[in-house]
């Protein structure tokens, strides 16, 4: 049985006295695309900032390998391999793909495999790349970090449909390729559910339903329920 990378359970978590997201368990195993799905509003990102050591949390632990990490700081949580995609991709807009690739590790450029196109535009300012190739260029990045786990909050943030497409097959490839595991955070629930082999659908702050994406996607009249926030917020697929 592959381990677990990260496990959360009983995680509350928000900002000051005002708690967002409330008794939450969460697991992401080595080789495993884990989808985070929700409404906006729902909680997913100050989830993610949770977990990445970016908010403290409430309650709860989060674990890392079985190293509890919820009371570390964000920087020690990224050098024990905790690696972050925001929404608005981080990148540096001024350097060059190159050199915001070398500031994630000296030879940047080795991680470049899943994203061919992007050899051709080393020399290119990351804010003049279109808005896959900066999506391309943050998760190349990131590997080259050579993350224990991948989160990326947002994949189709501000991208046409058939850019999505063609980026959700490296999500798959960089927990296959890599052993990494990956929680991708996703508003759109078809997309996450197209690359995830489980999922989670936070509802105001709360577990609403889980699942194999396979499950998940043949229930959509149960997904839709537990997306929106109706019916009963603990029933489970399994």
């Amino acid at each position: 049985m592959t381990a677990d990378v990260l496990t959360v359970r009983g995680l509350s978590c928000g900002y000051g006295a005002s708690v967002v997201v409330r008794d939450l368990d969460l697991r992401v195993a080595a080789g495993e695309v884990v989808a985070l799905l929700g409404a906006n509003g729902a909680g997913k990102t100050t989830t993610l900032l949770t977990i990445a050591g970016l908010l403290p949390p409430i309650a709860g632990d989060i674990e890392l390998l079985g190293e509890a990490i919820g009371r570390w700081p964000a920087p020690k949580i990224a050098r024990r391999g905790v690696v972050s995609i925001p929404d608005d991709r981080g990148l540096f807009p001024k350097l060059t793909v190159r050199e915001n690739l070398l500031l994630a590790r000296r030879r940047g450029e080795d991680a470049l495999g899943l994203f061919p196109e992007l050899q051709s535009r080393l020399g290119t300012p990351a804010g003049l790349l279109s808005g896959g190739q900066q999506q391309m260029l943050a998760i190349a990045r990131a590997l080259a970090r050579q993350p224990k786990l991948l989160i990326i909050d947002e994949l189709s943030f501000g991208l046409a449909p058939i850019v999505v497409q063609r980026l959700l097959p490296t999500v798959r490839a960089v927990a296959d390729e890599t052993g990494a595991g990956v929680l991708v955070v996703e508003q759109h629930v078809h997309l996450g559910l197209a690359v995830a082999d489980r999922a989670y659908v936070l509802s105001h702050g709360s577990i609403a339903l889980s699942g194999t994406a396979a499950e998940l996607q043949t229930d959509t009249a149960l997904l839709q329920e537990s997306y929106l926030g109706a019916g009963d917020a603990e029933r489970t697929a399994r």
